[in-house]
């Protein structure tokens, strides 16, 4: 059994491989950035994309939807956005005499939802329902959108005016949430003489979208050994227990990471997870599930104190070996 799931590994390592290549063509300098948002996909999972303006968010999500042969939407959010331009409408057919439902832009394979937190609440929380259950319920129906489906979502984290902070609830939908932040000299030396990317490339496709639910299939069956789960509950409970912290890391943040580390572990080529696989993988899997305390968060930029107390936290939690 061990056997053959080293194979299946050993076999899917090449169409990862010629997709990191594609990934990283498009975001250079940001190997680490890419792996992470190719774990997020093969985890069935959702991203969330937090830096300034002009570091390649949007670059990314567009590199990594169009990197697959499916639909793919961009969605830029505003404040004056409502519900139904996210999910449809249904109209009135005359000749049918019949209301018939007109998909919004969900319904596709990769939503990139460019600035989200522009717009209200109302229609941020349109998109709750088909990031956590892949179903839209519109007029009392239910429309179940295709697979494999992934929301990636962009925000400025500094720009606050006509801006609508994503809720706790939003943000625990998203399996993981990346800062990208500034280039090396070197790789921004490359950028400015090869010029911005090219959103709109059309080089061909490196996966279908059989073969990504194929991947996310061979991820659930990488190994996880007692030992990295009691690492993965202990990391969890620590963060309910910290005095920094007034809300800790939910059971679904508690599976996204196991989830993620198994990706990760396909993504490197191997069929079994390793401590060092959750420890790479905790910081942007919990750091936007945790609430600081209010005399922290009054003290410090609240995403950077989080990330801070996450790794403070895998300082202090005794690591398998």
């Amino acid at each position: 059994m061990a056997e053959r799931e080293t194979a299946a590994t050993l076999a899917v390592a090449p169409r990862l491989e010629a997709l990191t290549a594609r990934l990283q063509s498009s975001l250079r300098g940001k190997a680490e950035v890419v792996r992470l948002s190719l774990a997020c996909l093969l985890s069935r999972g959702h991203l969330l994309i937090e830096d300034v303006p002009g570091v390649g968010k949007t670059t990314l999500a567009n590199a990594l939807a169009r990197a697959v042969d499916c639909g793919f939407h961009r969605l830029q959010f505003t404040a004056d956005m409502l519900p139904a331009d996210v999910t449809g409408v249904s109209v009135f057919n005359s000749h049918s005499n019949e209301f018939e439902f007109k998909p919004g832009p969900v319904f596709t394979n990769f939503l990139l939802a460019d600035e989200i937190n522009r717009a209200t609440p109302k229609t941020q929380s349109a998109l709750l329902e088909a990031m956590n259950e892949g179903q839209v319920s519109v007029d009392g129906r239910t429309y179940p959108l295709g697979r494999p489906f992934m929301v990636l979502a962009t925000q400025n984290p500094l720009e606050h005016h006509g801006t609508y902070p994503l809720p706790e609830s939003q943000l625990d939908r998203f399996l993981m949430r990346l800062r990208i932040g500034y280039p090396d000299a070197a790789n921004e030396r490359e950028i400015l003489r090869r010029g911005p990317a090219d959103p709109n490339s059309h080089a061909p496709a490196i996966l279908t979208g059989q073969e990504v639910l194929d991947l996310q299939e061979q991820a659930e069956h990488v190994r996880v050994d007692e030992s990295i789960l009691d690492y993965i509950l202990a990391i969890v409970e620590r963060t309910r227990t910290h005095e920094a912290l007034s809300l800790g890391v939910s059971p679904r943040g508690a599976q996204a990471l196991y989830r993620a580390a198994q990706s990760m572990a396909l993504i490197d080529g191997r069929d079994y997870a390793t401590p060092d696989d959750v420890k790479r993988l905790a910081v942007p899997v919990f750091a936007h599930r945790i609430a600081l305390s209010t005399r922290v968060a009054a003290a410090q930029r609240t995403a950077l104190a989080a990330e801070r107390a996450i790794e403070e936290i895998l300082t202090l939690t005794e690591v398998p070996l």
